[in-house]
């Protein structure tokens, strides 16, 4: 398991705001779709917080993250005595202890939009999922277009649609980068690792993700990762990455 200590300077930001000092716990950045977006909440907004990494499909993983969720699933944030285990509930609870981040939309519409297309990655597009897993590092075009598959990118090119249209085409789903933003974020990933293409205006906004300082770390961070899953870095046909 690795750590990265809290900076000082942030701690001491944060025990001046009252604010209990937080670790995410999360898994590898190459293949953990689900680790990236809380981190990307915490990162794009500045929150201060520790890291600690539990790399999967060793032998003692599952003995790892029990230390942190009896629900045996990561990524996890602690605050104090609090333990929030759920990726959406992580962001909610941020967005509710820093409200002036405005990680949501401000307009209540919007706001509502928002939570709607989060909760239905969060619950949804399992066909996306098992067929087009995320593996940042790989290269697999053309692979992964299952029917279920492409069901699921046809909704989700709808929803960012959407979204631009009332945003304005030059911004991210809401206008400012917010919790959508890193909830689709994986998506993104999925794109650029089974090569599918998108209309001009959608990949303007899928570039735009992958340029956030956030996502560029996340992305750069990955790269740097030496834990391999080989189940995750082949697909049927393809030799190994």
């Amino acid at each position: 398991m690795q750590a990265t200590e809290l900076d000082p300077v942030l701690s001491q930001t944060l025990d001046a705001a009252g604010k209990m000092p937080l670790k995410l716990v999360i898994a590898n950045k190459r293949y953990s779709s689900w680790s990236m977006r809380p981190w990307l909440v915490l990162k794009a907004f500045g929150i201060a917080f520790e890291e600690a990494r539990i790399g999967l499909d060793r032998p003692d993983t599952s003995l790892q993250i029990s230390q942190y969720s009896a629900a045996g699933r990561v990524p996890v944030l602690l605050a104090g005595d609090i333990a929030v285990w759920d990726s959406l509930a992580i962001c909610e609870y941020l967005a509710e202890q820093f409200p002036e981040k405005a990680m949501w939309p401000t307009d209540v519409a919007a706001r509502a939009l928002a939570r709607c297309i989060c909760a239905e990655m969060h619950g949804g597009f399992t066909g996306l999922r098992s067929a087009m897993w995320m593996n940042i590092g790989a290269r697999f075009p053309g692979k992964g277009r299952t029917p279920e598959a492409q069901s699921d990118l046809g909704r989700i090119i709808e929803i960012w649609e959407t979204c631009l249209a009332q945003s304005g085409h030059h911004q991210f789903l809401f206008g400012a980068f917010s919790i959508a933003d890193a909830y689709y974020a994986p998506v993104v990933m999925r794109l650029q690792t089974y090569g599918v293409s998108l209309a001009p205006a959608l990949q303007a906004y899928a570039d735009r993700v992958v340029a956030h300082p956030a996502v560029a770390q996340w992305i750069a961070e990955a790269l740097l990762e030496t834990d391999r899953i080989e189940k995750y870095d082949t697909y049927p046909d393809l030799p190994a990455t």
